[in-house]
């Protein structure tokens, strides 16, 4: 057992703001426990791993300690055999108070194998509400989702089943998982999707104290620990995309530096609880004239958040394409729509055209400042270049689409 003790103080917290303490795991080591100690009310810290191969977990401020073993982890983390030399437990030091924060890490390794803890059973699959009546474009068709969701493998309270069943009962056809600066929900997404009728899109959202961002696709783990531009880099490099999260989302809004601006852009959050604020299409508009615009509900847990597919994220996807990679091909044609709910108002791209669904009596405003009057619940009207945004006679947003 190795137990390290101490307090960060602010003046540490600027020196470096991620911290390692370092475990040595010998040969045969079947399984490795750590658990962090620290006053809660006072501050926050952060809690990870990393073996001498590499990542192996984060569960951020959710979790005050994990285990690793051959065949199981704590989620958040990844199983496998522990490699003998020295291990890190990374510490970030999110929230530090003035007068310090006392802590204390227990690292305790076990040559013996520890039994898994006994999983949850899996909630029946839920009954799917009717199909909204949409146009196929070129052989395409419109599929309802959401793009930012948490699971217990990070600081969200379901399992990956109970996420998909509440997405698959919400009406939804995909939803992203995008568990905090960890990759261990992903070999779990295949069976759950095909046990819920849902594509689980594989995600991570990549967190620091200075913004967040979302990367979809079967990426490899991420370094939150590396400048943005390398996020991106290996988005790319795997065949992913990358989005900048709630831009203007009050401690975490985007402050990174980032070379090449993503085109992706989580316009709706389920934080933009007044859509009468126009910062987040002001933003979304200067950061790039091209900008696909996203949503995410950021869902963790029911009663705190919005539901998923709060907002529903909308792309036009080949049916003959594989799930996953046509809501990727979706995303990077730019072909996408956001909409308060799946129910509700809807404005979509349908070739030169807009087809405003639902929202008679609204306003559509064009890129250009114009706006002309939608009459009728299902109305086809020109459409421009860029972002088109449904608006209330009280400038609220009800639905856009790029």
């Amino acid at each position: 057992m190795v137990v390290h003790r101490g307090r960060w103080t602010l003046q540490d917290r600027v020196e470096g703001v991620l911290r390692s303490l370092p475990v040595t795991v010998a040969p045969g080591t079947a399984a490795l426990t750590v658990r962090l100690d620290y006053p809660r009310e006072a501050g926050v810290l952060d809690l990870g791993c990393v073996g001498p191969d590499g990542f192996r977990g984060w569960s951020g401020g959710a979790r005050d300690g994990y285990t690793v073993a051959a065949g199981w982890a704590t989620p958040g983390y990844l199983p496998g055999e522990l490699e003998p030399g020295e291990w890190q437990v990374l510490l970030r030091l999110h929230r530090i108070p003035p007068e310090g924060l006392d802590y204390e890490v227990t690292a305790t390794t076990s040559a013996t194998p520890q039994p898994a803890p006994p999983a949850p059973a899996a909630p029946p699959r839920p009954d799917r509400p009717p199909r909204r009546d949409l146009p196929d474009v070129d052989g395409r068709r419109w599929l309802a989702g959401d793009l930012h969701a948490h699971t217990v493998h990070s600081d969200g309270a379901q399992t990956i089943d109970e996420l998909a069943a509440l997405a698959a009962g919400r009406g939804l056809d995909f939803l992203a998982v995008t568990d905090h600066n960890t990759v261990s929900h992903h070999p779990w997404l295949p069976d759950a999707s095909e046990r819920y009728g849902i594509t689980l899109l594989p995600g991570q959202e990549v967190t620091t104290d200075r913004g967040h961002a979302n990367v979809f696709g079967p990426v490899g783990w991420v370094d939150f620990r590396r400048p943005p531009d390398e996020w991106l880099a290996a988005a790319r490099r795997d065949g992913g995309l990358m989005s900048v999260n709630h831009p203007l989302g009050g401690d975490c809004a985007w402050r990174q530096p980032l070379a090449e601006r993503t085109r992706l852009v989580e316009v709706w959050h389920s934080g933009w609880w007044d859509r009468t604020w126009g910062a987040p299409l002001s933003w979304a508009r200067a950061w790039r004239p091209d900008v696909v615009p996203i949503g995410g509900s950021d869902f963790h847990r029911p009663g705190d958040d919005a539901l998923p597919g709060s907002p529903t994220t909308w792309v036009l996807a080949d049916p003959d394409t594989a799930p996953g990679d046509a809501v990727l091909d979706a995303l990077r044609g730019g072909r996408t729509a956001v909409s308060a709910d799946p129910g509700g108002p809807l404005l979509l791209r349908v070739g030169d055209e807009l087809l405003a669904l639902d929202a008679d009596g609204a306003l559509l405003a064009y890129p250009d400042g114009r706006h002309r009057l939608v009459r009728g619940d299902r109305c086809l009207l020109p459409a421009g270049d860029g972002l088109h945004v449904l608006e209330s006679h009280r400038m609220e947003v009800i639905a856009l689409c790029s």
